[in-house]
């Protein structure tokens, strides 16, 4: 081994130690020592000390930089697990309430993972959330921490400084989201993954909110995620003690689903359908929520799986089906036009041997026809094959005059085959085609794909998810028929569509001044 080839790995980064150092120098005058011994011992010592010295000075250099580096923090060489995370936020707290100093506690989750990694593959959306960790890693400063939570979770504990107010942590949190909603390629492939966070400032926790081997800064800023979940897609929720909820706000939940249901509390949402032809709505979806009296918003995606858990979907169905038919009334005697509605069917309701049968009186009790009403079926449902109860419930709601639309196209495995059979007559192109297909041609080549497939089948198309002028414009050149969206409109109570019904249609009659020369 040489001196440079010593010097150079100095250079990399590695800190020297009192033996690396001790190593050099014996090998700088290894010659020297060659020399007295062959003076001293002759042609054999002279053979093992020119072996040996070079050997010994290696292993000696190179033992330390196998160890983790002095003076390094051990969070800067990778993210720690949870146990060892939570040590370092109760170490770094518990020090910067002793000096007086200011620390926050982030936590981020990659929405709708689960969702991400049906479509794409577990072993894609891994190698996402190490993406995703690497980009928070470099927006962070050198000493601060980063901590994995599972595998779509993770934190960051801020080192103690002097100042760090609410307006740092808000721009702090958004360069995050932006750092990772940025597009990942995996394996030829561009997925996009937008994310929700939360955080508690050091003197605004409760402690009553610490968990076991947990500081209470920690528990509250994963509180603040929990709450930043319910809201949409990239969410950003401070921890605020009069607005959060205590650890036991999941077995809350659990006890008071079944009044929430029975008290009017879950009722339909409405988010808008319109042509991408004419700008004209043409129909609401009813989507199931539920503003607690005394929590506020609670997620589906919390509420649907105890309601199941429970065996009260069919339930839900009922409280659905009759405000989406009051809804339908309620337009037509006001004046405007709604074309249809589409109310969500879960696999349980789908195998009621009864429902066509309750449709039926309930089409019949409101006076409506049955062509006002879109029955959304889950591909995956459609993808499990024939049942004889599912198959005989959505070809007989399909005779009755319903429209079948197929939900979420594209994160399952319909066949051909089966949509014929459903008697198919729209698919909704899935949220993770569109975002961003403005900006993507992978994105842009998969829509026209479904199109394509669509067109031969003669099958309409919705595309859901449009949150972007941009998405709209090239969904309609690409001849997407219809489009829904936060970037069309949210859900909303019914109280409130009526005024954004009259405020679109507004808007339509008013055309745009395109210009027009002079002369």
């Amino acid at each position: 081994m040489s001196i440079n080839t010593v010097s150079e790995s100095f250079q990399r980064g590695a800190t020297p130690s009192a033996t690396a150092k001790f190593a050099v120098i014996a090998l700088v005058f290894s010659p020297a020592l060659s020399l007295i011994g062959f003076w001293l011992g002759g042609e054999l010592a002279l053979t093992l000390l020119a072996v040996l010295l070079p050997s010994i000075a290696a292993v000696m250099i190179l033992l330390p930089t196998q160890k983790t580096r002095p003076g390094i923090p051990k969070e800067l060489l990778g993210a720690l697990g949870p146990e060892a995370f939570e040590e370092t936020v109760k170490a770094t707290m518990d020090q910067a309430r002793r000096v007086g100093q200011k620390s926050v506690v982030f936590a981020i989750k990659l929405d709708e993972y689960d969702t991400l990694a049906e479509h794409h593959g577990d072993a894609a959306m891994e190698n996402v959330s190490q993406q995703a960790r690497e980009r928070v890693r470099s927006t962070l400063r050198a000493n601060d921490t980063l901590g994995i939570l599972d595998t779509s979770t993770f934190a960051i504990c801020i080192h103690p400084q002097s100042t760090f107010d609410l307006e740092a942590c808000l721009e702090l949190s958004g360069r995050l989201n932006l750092a990772i909603a940025e597009p990942y390629a995996i394996d030829g492939a561009t997925i996009y993954v937008t994310s929700s966070l939360g955080f508690c400032q050091l003197g605004r926790e409760t402690a009553q909110n610490a968990e076991d081997n947990c500081d209470p800064v920690s528990a509250c800023a994963k509180l603040a995620l929990s709450t930043a979940t319910q809201a949409a897609p990239g969410a950003i929720r401070a921890y605020a003690p009069e607005k959060n909820h205590p650890l036991k706000m999941a077995s809350d939940v659990n006890l008071d689903v079944m009044d929430g249901l029975e008290n009017g509390e879950i009722l339909p949402w409405y988010q808008p359908q319109i042509s991408t032809d004419t700008g004209k709505i043409t129909g609401f979806e009813a989507l199931a929520r539920w503003i607690h009296p005394s929590r506020g918003p609670i997620s589906p995606a919390e509420f649907l799986p105890l309601l199941e858990e429970k065996g009260q979907m069919a339930r839900l169905s009922e409280v659905m089906l009759y405000h989406s038919m009051t809804a339908l009334k309620a337009w037509d005697q006001a004046g405007v036009e709604v074309r249809q509605i589409g109310v969500n069917f879960s696999p349980t309701e789908l195998n009621d041997p009864k429902l066509v049968e309750k449709i039926s009186w309930e089409l019949d009790r409101f006076e409506l026809t049955p062509d006002r009403l879109a029955v959304e079926v889950l591909e995956t449902v459609v993808a499990k094959g024939p049942d004889d109860v599912v198959t005989r419930n959505i070809k007989g709601l399909s005779a009755l005059g319903c429209h079948i639309d197929l939900d979420d196209f594209g994160t399952g495995h319909a066949s051909l085959a089966s949509i014929r059979r459903f008697g198919v007559g729209r698919i909704k192109i899935d949220r993770s085609y569109v975002m961003k297909s403005d900006r993507d041609v992978e994105q842009q080549r998969m829509i026209r794909a479904i199109l394509t497939l669509a067109e031969k089948l003669d099958i309409e198309t919705l595309a859901e998810g449009v949150e972007t002028v941009g998405e709209h414009s090239l969904l309609a050149q690409l001849g997407c028929a219809y489009v829904q969206g936060y970037g069309i409109g949210r859900p909303m109570p019914f109280e409130q569509t009526l005024t954004w019904i009259m405020e679109h249609n507004a808007k339509l009659q008013d055309p745009p001044n395109i210009g027009r020369a002079i002369g």
